[in-house]
């Protein structure tokens, strides 16, 4: 008895067409059969490398995912004359797990600001407009200028701003980090 052929199998009827070129033919045909080939050819290579990277089990299998989506959407953009498919998603898996841990560094590093500069503020019991940061805001690029006056102003959170300013909530905190360093130089 034989088994029921996959479709992904009709492709490989021709013994000279490879795998890798059984997948991309897939996703370039945006056929899911194509990201799960993918998926079982190359997960485990792309989760290793991912988890080195971050050391975090849950946010490497969402990385591993996020990935996984890329190339899903960026197949158009393998040229296999530049290397191999699976150099070229592993070259993706890291990318998208080093962006994650620049993420995770900015996020942290944004939020201790904030809290630090609130913390400055309750401690010493002053209203931001009192102590004249708001007229060091002027000193300010306009972006960092409109972030700070939403969040610290009129009390918007970093979502909230996010939204309201049109820009992905990574951008915003980005630029929220860079503005809190800007005023912190200038208090010293």
């Amino acid at each position: 008895m034989t088994q029921p052929r996959k479709k992904a199998d009709t492709l490989g009827r021709d013994n000279s067409i490879t795998k890798d070129e059984q997948i991309i033919a897939l996703l370039l045909n945006r056929d899911p059969d194509g990201l799960a080939l993918l998926y079982d050819q190359y997960a485990k290579p792309m989760y290793g490398l991912i988890f080195q990277v971050l050391r975090n089990t849950p946010a490497a299998e969402e990385v591993l995912q996020d990935a996984m989506m890329k190339i899903w959407n960026k197949a158009t953009s393998y040229d296999p004359e530049k290397g191999n498919l699976i150099n070229w998603c592993l070259q993706i898996a890291r990318n998208t797990a080093i962006d994650r841990l620049r993420l995770k560094r900015i996020n942290a590093s944004s939020s201790e600001l904030t809290e630090n500069l609130s913390q400055q503020l309750q401690t010493a019991a002053l209203n931001p407009e009192t102590i004249g940061v708001r007229e060091l805001l002027v000193n300010l690029q306009p972006e960092h200028r409109d972030i700070l006056e939403l969040l610290y102003f009129q009390g918007y959170s970093q979502s909230e701003a996010a939204e309201a300013l049109n820009i992905p909530l990574g951008t915003l905190k980005t630029r929220c980090y860079a503005a809190i360093n800007q005023l912190s130089a200038m208090f010293t």
